[in-house]
């Protein structure tokens, strides 16, 4: 193309000649200009889809931002009978802590293939349940929650009984579940329009724990309360109160499990988020807490027409580190030795929005959400929910697993304790954080794609770490990158989460182009990588997932 521009240069000699070799020279560079940049755009376009830029990730290894739980990934089971019905919407089905069928192949596997999670037992109704005791004469009297609008949170009393209590212990046995159970904190409680007041009546709290003590059953927690902290949902109960039946609460732990040489955590409040609220209550359960636990539900109500918007826009993912950030300013300047975990979160509220917070889409949110947490020192995310609602990771009616179940899944699997300083630079449209690996050397990479238009090619740079790239020189292992060789070349594991037919509202995930669903035994997928080479860059398509990990970038951090 060059020459064809001389040529016509040349036929043009005589007419420009008379003005002068400058002006020749000027047009012969702008045509070179337009020719460079014309080549270079078809390559390296800035604007419309399809495009391509690159990217750097700067990952810090001399030390971490926080760390994790081993069962940092947990899912709620929650009380919520047919009857729940949301913007005319019954999206629970026999999802409820008293219906849920046990034996459903699906079910145990999916929480088996964690291997431990952790499930938070409670919701909204935790504070309407009665458990029957044992050797009561009538258990036929322990009856459902009922539908009844004039009833505090629209429902009856419900009540767990000890029949229900035994198949469900059996169950988490069974599937190697971890088991936070939620308490009734308003037992006792007298409710009326400044709040719920009273001292906290514990007696059937007390008979339900004993029993399981009996049983020989395992709790890894108890929680008290659901909601009804600070301005409360429903109702509220002040701080002081709440820090007196806790300490109420922490007495009967340490009186049943005397002699136990591992006890259950004592966890509160299980609400909304307040700064002075909050405060006030940790200063007063110095000894009594050891897991203060807040809910989240930052998008709003389910009915929300603009929650794919919400999800995919930047700022509003970064507002939630407000929250993670003070609540760990409180946790310091309090001296407490209490540890943070999100206790509930479903994004949207009033059982989520089918398409939305059941779909691809969600998982943007919700990977986002347990990378912040992360990196905030949280120690535990428990997704609302397991199953039941639009927002389960299971769906309410097959048991089949939803987009979010399988990005759970493979941050427990790779996402290890030690959480680094990571940060992307040039667009906030890519969400980036590291982990040490788990069970294994090296770092996990977290990428989440929020342009629609944008392929990004990534390069990880260490350069702010305590070395470019650490290496052991253990004499078993003096040259680890030979572990890690496919044909001669070193690689690192990647993988990419997409949604079938780049449909967002999909509830079909695709890894590495292949589709991820169970077999006709109700049998999780394997999660395969795929393997690429060192040198190449990361590449994380338009409104795609990418998880990277790479064995050849060992840190102090993760040592």
């Amino acid at each position: 193309m060059f020459e064809v521009v001389l040529t016509r240069l040349r036929k043009r000699r005589a007419v420009f000649y008379g003005m002068g070799a400058l002006f020749l020279l000027f047009l012969l560079c702008s045509c070179l200009y337009w020719l460079i940049h014309s080549c270079s755009a078809d390559s390296h376009s800035t604007t419309g889809p399809g495009n391509i830029i690159e990217g750097i990730v700067f990952v810090n290894g001399t030390t971490s931002i926080g760390t994790i739980d081993d069962d940092f990934v947990c899912a709620t089971l929650d009380w919520w009978p047919p009857e729940k019905c949301d913007y005319g919407t019954c999206s629970w089905g026999q999802a409820s802590i008293l219906n849920l069928d046990l034996n459903n192949k699906i079910l145990k596997n999916a929480i088996k293939a964690f291997s431990p999670l952790k499930i938070r037992v409670g919701g909204t109704l935790q504070d309407r349940v009665m458990y029957q005791r044992e050797g009561n004469p009538q258990p036929w009297a322990c009856s459902p929650f009922v539908k009844n609008s004039s009833e505090f949170l629209g429902f009856s009393q419900g009540c767990l009984n000890l029949s229900r209590w035994d198949q469900l212990n059996i169950f988490f046995n069974k599937t190697g579940a971890v088991v936070v159970f939620g308490l009734n904190e308003l037992r006792g409680k007298t409710i009326d329009s400044q709040g719920a007041v009273g001292a906290w009546n514990s007696s059937d709290a007390e008979s339900l724990i004993r029993y399981t003590v009996s049983k020989g059953y395992t709790i890894h927690g108890w929680e008290l309360g659901n909601e009804v902290s600070g301005g409360g949902v429903g109702t509220r109960v002040s701080s002081d109160q709440y820090a007196a039946d806790l300490n109420s609460l922490q007495k009967i732990v340490d009186d049943i499990y005397a002699g136990f040489e591992v006890k259950p955590q004592v966890i509160a409040p299980g609400g909304f988020f307040d700064a002075n609220w909050f405060t006030a209550f940790i200063e007063k359960t110095p000894k009594s807490l050891q897991v203060v636990t807040h809910h989240i539900y930052n998008l709003g109500p389910g009915s929300n027409d603009h929650l794919i918007e919400e999800i995919l826009n930047p700022s509003t993912l970064d507002s939630r580190s407000n929250t993670f950030g003070r609540l760990q300013s409180i946790l310091k300047s309090t001296g407490t030795r209490a540890v943070a975990w999100v206790g509930e979160a479903g994004g949207a509220y009033n059982s989520g929005h089918n398409l939305v917070t059941n779909a691809f889409v969600f998982s943007f949110w919700y990977l986002d959400q347990l990378g912040m947490a992360s990196s905030f020192d949280t120690k535990t995310y428990c997704r609302q929910t397991l199953i039941g609602g639009n927002y389960g990771l299971l769906d309410t009616s097959t048991f089949a697993p939803n987009p979010d179940y399988y990005s759970a899944l493979i941050f427990h699997r790779l996402m290890g304790n030690n959480v680094l300083p990571t940060n992307f630079s040039g667009t906030s449209k890519i969400r980036a954080y590291a982990h040490c690996s788990k069970k294994t050397q090296g770092i996990t990479l977290l990428l989440i794609n929020l342009d629609g238009d944008t392929t990004f090619h990534v390069l990880v740079s260490t350069e702010n770490g305590s070395s470019s790239l650490m290496t052991s020189t253990t004499p078993e292992n003096k040259n680890p990158r030979t572990k890690f060789a496919v044909n001669g070349k070193v690689t690192r594991e990647e993988y990419h989460l997409t949604a079938k037919d780049g449909d967002l509202h999909s509830r079909t995930m695709l890894l590495n182009g292949k589709t991820l669903g169970v077999d006709s035994n109700g049998d999780i997928p394997p999660l395969e990588p795929i393997h690429v080479n060192e040198s190449d860059p990361i590449a994380i398509a338009p409104f795609s997932i990418v998880f990277a990990q790479i064995p050849y970038i060992n840190f102090s951090a993760c040592k």
